[in-house]
């Protein structure tokens, strides 16, 4: 009798499924992963957009106050995002660009928000 129940433990052991849901997890942690960096990468894009639109914005109201739009835009954006900008003012157009930052390698500069402002016609 005691031979038997120990093969009937023996037998439970090797077909149970104990261990599988270990397996499926470490299986889907890489896609989990994956997923997750590009959310990210997506959510820094939509920051990098509303930095541009708020800079761009910021150098057109300068402008119509007759002062210096690029270095309104350039104030406009915070400190750790200021390298990561470029302003052009041509006339009274302000074009601001913000390349994201780089959660993804190589999305950055794929992800560039650009935004074009007018402080208004000419006078």
């Amino acid at each position: 009798m005691r031979r038997r129940a120990r093969h009937r433990t023996t037998v439970a052991r090797l077909t149970s499924s104990g261990g599988q849901s270990t397996v499926e997890l470490l299986a889907l942690l890489p896609l989990v992963l994956a997923v997750v960096l590009l959310v990210a990468q997506a959510l820094a894009a939509r920051a990098a957009a509303e930095l541009a639109h708020h800079a761009a914005e910021a150098g057109a109201v300068a402008l119509l106050e007759d002062g210096d739009g690029a270095a309104a835009a350039r104030a406009a954006v915070p400190g750790a995002a200021r390298e990561r900008v470029s302003v052009a003012v041509r006339g009274r157009r302000v074009t601001v660009t913000v390349r994201p930052s780089s959660i993804v390698p190589g999305a950055a500069a794929l992800l560039a928000a650009t935004t074009t402002a007018v402080a208004g016609t000419q006078p």
